[in-house]
Order: structure tokens, then C-alpha cells, then sequence
């Protein structure tokens, strides 16, 4: 059993940037690189493996040809793959969104909701993003306001900084705002709130879910810490921090300064190279990662970094 890397999906939306090609390595030919899937298997954009043994199979092929015992124990409660995880480069606002939780989502879309985690990379000086309310409304005026243009009013804005963190519960509004670099670790299905009056590619307006968020959305404060948040944890080989722990995925941030290693108790390990640079062992073979880079690490399989990098790990 070995690990490999894994090519991501791209997404051109229109308020995408050029960070992901131009600082991380993408190989991408779009003129706008908002997103990398780095981590899917999503019908819309699985990622692919991108050396190897099973070299050119999407993800989805990989464990179906290796069988689901690569993904550990913890994923067998899931029927479909849990988690997918992105970067996401903010050049401008994106829209005002919400996502239903596991037993709206399967009832009304027929698959997972949607609870997630951001970790800002990167961030430029004054940059915002949208988490929660600043006040409780009720759905009636949540309604109106989404009718008549006026939902920012109420809507909570946020200062970010590089190393914050937000812990989107299904049911929370949130926007990330122009200028913000970000890798999220998230469920799948999105309700688009507002989207400030835009045209998409085809210069019609993108399509509203009102209905659908009005029923999902909790339309109060957020309830849960955010911003420089995280237990921190200093080791021999560097800091370890945990971004995120909740029923669907644990997110943890390795800022790596030496020797560590990294295993999947019971569950794959995704490792996507923030910064840095990296040798990895494993018991059969060898490689060096770099920023960009996406790693897919087998359930139990003991893997070994050493290098000065910053890691996202992310697992089930």
C-alpha cells in the first residue's frame, strides 16, 4: 500500500483569481482559478491521482479498485465519500450562501449536507467575510431582505487575518469577501442566498435558493468561536493545531519545523501542502512534496515528513 498525490478539479467562477495557478503550482489553462478540489469525489469535479500505481484514475476509481479499506473504518458509516476539500482564491466577494444539515439535505437534494471549516492562507490588509447575523431576525424579515437588497445590513462582518479559523455549522450565513485566500474542509450542498445583484458568464443573474435557505438558515449570532482559535500543541518537530473536530471531520494544522509523523487511525489522511517543502517516507517508497501539493495517505498506513512546511491534515 503507498501513498500519492492527487491532481485537483478546477473551478473558473467569476470571482476567481490567479493565486492558485501563479503561487501554488496549478496546471490550469482557465484565465480565473477561483477553486482546486483537492480532495474529491464529487460528481461535478473528482480529483485525480496523480502518480503511482493507479496513476490517471479519478479518487472515486482509486477506492473502487482498491477496495473501501483504503478509507478505514470511520468512513464505513458513510454511503458516499464524506468530505471534500479545496483552496479558494477570493479575488472578489463571493455570494451569500447557507448549507442544510445532513436530514434536510438527503430529504429535499439526496445527498449530505454541509457543515464545514475555513482556514484563511492569506488575506490582504482590511479584507472581510460575512459569518452569522449581527443581530437575531425572524424568517419573515430574513425574507424581505433578501427580496429588497438590504441583507448585508444585518449580516455579521468580519476582519480576517492570515490563521483564523471559522466553524461553519450547517444553518450559518457566511460569505467569504474579496482578497481572501482560504482552504476549507466541507460536506457538499450549497443554498446561494444573494449574489449583490451579479450576472454570471452568460450575463443572466446566478440563481437564488430563497426558499430553501429560509427553511435552513438560523438567523441569529453566530454561537461558536472564531478567529485565532484552535488548540495549539508545541513538539519536538514543531506546532500541531486543531482547526476543526466534530462528528463529520477533524481539520489539524502541522506547522512542521523537523521530523513527524502522520497516521490515520481508522481513517485516510489528507495532507495538502499550505507552504514549505517536505521529504515524505513511507514503508514502501519515498517522495518530496512542496506548497501546492496534495497528498492522499491510506487508512493506518504510517507515513513520515521532515522538512520546514505547513500542512493541512485533514481526516474522518
Amino acid at each position: 500500500m503507498s501513498i500519492f498525490k492527487l491532481d485537483p478539479a478546477f473551478k473558473d467562477y467569476i470571482w476567481g483569481g490567479t493565486r492558485l495557478r501563479d503561487e501554488y503550482g496549478k496546471k490550469c489553462d482557465y484565465d480565473k482559478v477561483a477553486e482546486s478540489w483537492e480532495l474529491s469525489c464529487h460528481k461535478d469535479g473528482p480529483s485525480v491521482v496523480a502518480d503511482g500505481e493507479y496513476k490517471g484514475l479519478t479518487l472515486n476509481e482509486y477506492i473502487e479498485k482498491a477496495g473501501k479499506g483504503v478509507l478505514g473504518k470511520n468512513c464505513e458509516r458513510f454511503e458516499n465519500f464524506p468530505i471534500l476539500i479545496k483552496l479558494i482564491d477570493a479575488k472578489d466577494n463571493l455570494s451569500v450562501q447557507v448549507h442544510p444539515d445532513n436530514d434536510y439535505a438527503m430529504r429535499v437534494e439526496g445527498e449530505y449536507g454541509k457543515t464545514e471549516m475555513w482556514y484563511v492562507v492569506d488575506c490582504e490588509e482590511g479584507a472581510q467575510l460575512i459569518y452569522g447575523f449581527n443581530k437575531s431576525i425572524d424568517k419573515e424579515e430574513f425574507r424581505r431582505r433578501i427580496k429588497d437588497n438590504t441583507l448585508t445590513e444585518v449580516c455579521n462582518f468580519v476582519d480576517v487575518h492570515k490563521g483564523d479559523v471559522f466553524f461553519i455549522k450547517s444553518g450559518t450565513l457566511h460569505a467569504i469577501g474579496a482578497g481572501i485566500l482560504i482552504a476549507e474542509v466541507q460536506q457538499n450542498t450549497t443554498y446561494r442566498v444573494s449574489d449583490y445583484g451579479r450576472l454570471g458568464a452568460d450575463g443572466k443573474p446566478r440563481a437564488l435558493h430563497i426558499d430553501k435557505a429560509v427553511d435552513v438558515t438560523v438567523t441569529a449570532p453566530p454561537s461558536v468561536p472564531y478567529g485565532d482559535v484552535g488548540e495549539k500543541t508545541l513538539y519536538p518537530f514543531g506546532i500541531s493545531r486543531t482547526l476543526a473536530e466534530c462528528d463529520k471531520f477533524t481539520a489539524e494544522l502541522l506547522e512542521l519545523d523537523g521530523i513527524a509523523g502522520i497516521h490515520g487511525d481508522g481513517s485516510f489522511v489528507s495532507a495538502v501542502v499550505l507552504d514549505g517543502e517536505a521529504a515524505v517516507s513511507y514503508p514502501s517508497g519515498n517522495m518530496t512534496v512542496k506548497k501546492g501539493d496534495s497528498l492522499f495517505i491510506p487508512a493506518n498506513l504510517k507515513v513520515t515528513v521532515s522538512g520546514t512546511a505547513t500542512i493541512l491534515c485533514s481526516h474522518l
